[in-house]
């Protein structure tokens, strides 16, 4: 994989990161994202914090699937966007 193809599949996950984080922040306007194979049915994120942060969880775990991203590759990006200060 080349270097564009490269940074063309991590903006792509940028985006569906931020958006998966946007959903968390605002529940009922969730959108439907296409995220790869179907994942495992969750109760609607707006019951309980628990129950949201599982969903954003599984949804972030569905998308590193999905863009062949591995945890570290992930967890550096979460530190940018904290750094940049996108996330809390």
């Amino acid at each position: 994989m080349d270097e564009r193809e490269k940074l063309r599949k991590f903006r792509e996950l940028d985006d569906a990161f931020a958006e998966a984080l946007r959903e968390l922040e605002q529940p009922d306007a969730r959108q439907e994202i296409p995220s790869g194979p179907p994942v495992q049915p969750t109760a609607a994120p707006e019951e309980d914090p628990a129950t949201r942060q599982r969903y954003f969880e599984e949804r972030l775990r569905a998308l590193m699937r999905e863009y062949h991203q591995p945890a570290d590759s992930v967890s550096h990006l979460l530190q940018t966007l904290k750094s940049l200060g996108r996330i809390a």
